[in-house]
């Protein structure tokens, strides 16, 4: 069965627009890169748990909070390039990027030193206008931009709405 992710997309309302959390994915592998180099905080679950708390699990886990009050928008599903499965929610809300505490991973590095180093899952969180997020996000995780976008504008892009002003 191929592996499955569940995860949060926060976002707060800007003007007309809105600006969703993303991640950089911590490691040697990410740490020049910006393009494609950000994710949805989420993670892998099991059989034995539910989609929804591993969610939360994995946002506690790579921001180092507990997840904010709010009501939980579902983004559906997305089958990454892959094989896996990932589902998210959106949440509002306003936090600090600044306040996170992320969580660590350990793996040799340089490959083939022997040495483990410890290093941050997600090494800084930044708030992104959509635009930014469509360069910033891995490929597969784009569309949950898009669909919450959707959700709050009813499917109208807000910056191309006219009054007639």
């Amino acid at each position: 069965m191929a592996p499955h992710s569940a995860g949060l997309l926060l976002f707060r309302r800007r003007g007309v627009g809105f600006e969703v959390l993303l991640g950089h994915m911590g490691g040697p592998f990410w740490a020049r890169r910006e393009s494609a180099a950000w994710s949805v905080p989420k993670g892998e679950y099991g059989p034995g748990e539910e989609a929804q708390a591993a969610a939360r699990r994995e946002f506690e886990e790579e921001f180092g909070h507990p997840v904010p009050d709010g009501a939980w928008v579902a983004l559906g599903e997305s089958r990454q390039a892959g094989g896996k499965t990932v589902t998210v929610w959106a949440v509002e809300t306003d936090l600090d990027p600044a306040a996170a505490q992320p969580g660590t991973f350990t793996m040799e590095w340089p490959r083939g030193s022997g040495v483990q180093r410890e290093f941050p899952e997600v090494d800084r969180f930044a708030w992104c206008a959509p635009e930014v997020a469509a360069e910033r996000l891995v490929k597969g995780q784009r569309v949950f931009v898009d669909r919450l976008r959707d959700r709050l504008t009813g499917g109208q892009d807000p910056a191309a709405h006219d009054d007639g002003a």
